[in-house]
């Protein structure tokens, strides 16, 4: 049977300030990003719908943690006291994979140059 890995990408917007880095380091200020989190999720495809499932669904499944995110100050999130995007993106996971199941990766961007891959 033929299997399928579907991305969709979700925006959101964000300050943080990282808390446990060395003094005089630019990322120990307030700042904000604008973040792109690739959710992947793999299947088969439903002869009957020809999805493995419908982005529109993915969207939902993200929507509350995307209420608690964007536009929001990380810091104030219980659970990222520190937000890094590795802490970021296994809180995420933490909260979206057992709405998701299919869930195999997420990769979290944080500007044109870094990212982060998180698999579970």
């Amino acid at each position: 049977m033929s299997r399928f890995e579907l991305i969709h990408t979700i925006r959101f917007e964000a300050a943080r300030k990282l808390t446990r880095v060395p003094p005089g380091h630019p990322c120990g200020k307030l700042y904000g990003l604008a973040f792109y989190l690739d959710i992947h999720v793999e299947g088969a495809m439903d002869p009957a719908t020809g999805f493995v499932i419908d982005f529109g669904d993915i969207e939902a499944a993200f929507q509350p943690l995307y209420a608690q995110l964007d536009h929001n100050y990380l810091n104030d999130l219980e659970g990222l006291d520190n937000p890094t995007s590795e802490v970021l993106v296994q809180w995420i996971w933490d909260r979206l994979k057992p709405v998701l199941p299919a869930l195999t990766t997420l990769t979290l961007r944080e500007n044109d140059v870094s990212r982060v891959v998180y698999r579970g």
